[in-house]
């Protein structure tokens, strides 16, 4: 397929894609599936090789969030049966990422809920983070506390986190349809504020709440123009008790389409699957592996995964391997520029002019005469409401 060939060598040089080259990906037929997954694994194989970095959640402070993100368990007004609690001490959260780092993780993810961080609240991660490396000097922190002000990513750099999560989840044309209570600008603001840092900025995406093929693309060519070093690809769990819990518009075809997509556009980025994995990939989990080089070991915020030992089977049974503490996730030409490494003056920048995203239509007819994918079956029965690891007393899932 010339489509492909001319996909693979764009993603071996680092070039952009073309929009309607993107959207085609999407398109593609399930007969085809195997011949992208294909040309999208020569690209991973490039820059990543057969290595997989694994990452463990800590929900630091769980539901009882002020913002409406019609995705989320956690939201204002969820009746989600959830985990509710206030900010762990710095002793639990770092015995909860111990379980983590015991199980194979590179990097802990201290999440929070809310709409951003106090001045308290930095202090109160900045302890935990210090916990953190006091006991795992060589584990990287990755802080999610939602929207920052001034001064906060420099504050957190200083105590020791390594990146900032902070996804842009959709298009900035849909994005005032799944939250009101802050905007797309919003989320950028908080991107670049990490970038600014000389914090590795993590931003990724959620996929199935309705969005389209053209909504995919916006977001994730916005990635591209941003240049994070990790792009998180979420998969919507419909949580009963919010607004998307009836949206199961996802295939493994179709998830697979998009990781594929997600790679050819940032070849040389940190892809990560994040929730939903188990939910909508199920069986093709290990197919995944040859387009992301990155997951989440265990449980996610406030749902279950699929067991520890589990991940770390499917790794080495998909004849991949789990990256170790010492080895350099990013290619050389990202990892010297210094992002996230605490001598470095301000952030990564982009590699190359990009110049935008690229022109806003249909593509020519490539995809837009293309049928949408056939909703899923729901699977109710893969969606589990966390009930271990941190905020309760029962052992984590790592």
């Amino acid at each position: 397929m010339d489509l492909l060939n001319t996909l693979v060598d764009k993603g071996l040089r680092r070039e952009l894609p073309t929009r309607e080259e993107a959207l085609a990906v999407l398109a593609t037929s399930d007969d085809d599936l195997l011949d992208v997954v294909a040309a999208a694994g020569k690209v991973r194989r490039h820059w990543f090789g057969r290595r997989v970095k694994l990452n463990y959640l800590v929900n630091l402070k769980s539901g009882l969030c002020p913002e409406d993100c019609s995705y989320c368990s956690q939201r204002l007004g969820s009746t989600a049966g959830i985990l509710k609690y206030t900010w762990l001490k710095p002793d639990e959260a770092s015995r909860a990422a111990a379980a983590g780092l015991a199980g194979g993780a590179k990097r802990v993810c201290l999440v929070a809920s809310g709409r951003g961080p106090t001045d308290r609240d930095v202090d109160r991660v900045s302890e935990t983070i210090k916990a953190i490396k006091d006991q795992n000097e060589s584990v990287e922190v990755c802080a999610c506390l939602g929207l920052l002000s001034d001064g906060q990513a420099e504050r957190l750099r200083e105590a020791g986190a390594d990146a900032y999560n902070h996804n842009l989840n959709t298009s900035e044309e849909t994005y005032a349809d799944i939250t009101t209570t802050h905007t797309y600008a919003d989320r950028v603001d908080t991107v670049r504020k990490a970038h600014a840092a000389g914090l590795s900025a993590c931003s990724g995406l959620i996929a199935g709440m309705g969005e389209s093929d053209e909504d995919l693309v916006d977001v994730v060519y916005s990635l591209r123009e941003l240049d994070p070093d990790s792009v998180p690809v979420n998969f919507l769990i419909p949580v009963e008790g919010t607004p998307l819990a009836k949206e199961w518009n996802l295939t493994p075809q179709r998830c697979l389409r998009i990781l594929a997509m997600v790679r050819f556009v940032c070849p040389d980025v940190e892809v990560r699957i994040a929730g939903g994995r188990e939910v909508h990939l199920r069986s093709m989990q290990p197919l995944a592996l040859n387009l992301a080089n990155s997951i989440f070991l265990g449980d996610y915020l406030t749902t279950e995964g699929q067991a520890g030992q589990a991940d770390l089977d499917m790794i080495a049974d998909a004849g991949f391997e789990v990256e170790g503490a010492g080895e350099v996730t990013l290619p050389e030409h990202r990892a010297s520029a210094g992002c996230g490494s605490h001598g470095a003056a301000g952030g990564c920048g982009s590699h190359e002019d990009g110049s935008g995203c690229g022109s806003h239509e249909d593509g020519g007819g490539v995809c837009g005469s293309v049928p949408a994918a056939p909703a899923n079956e729901a699977r109710t029965d893969l969606v589990a409401v966390r009930r271990r690891g941190a905020g309760t007393d029962l052992a984590p899932n790592a």
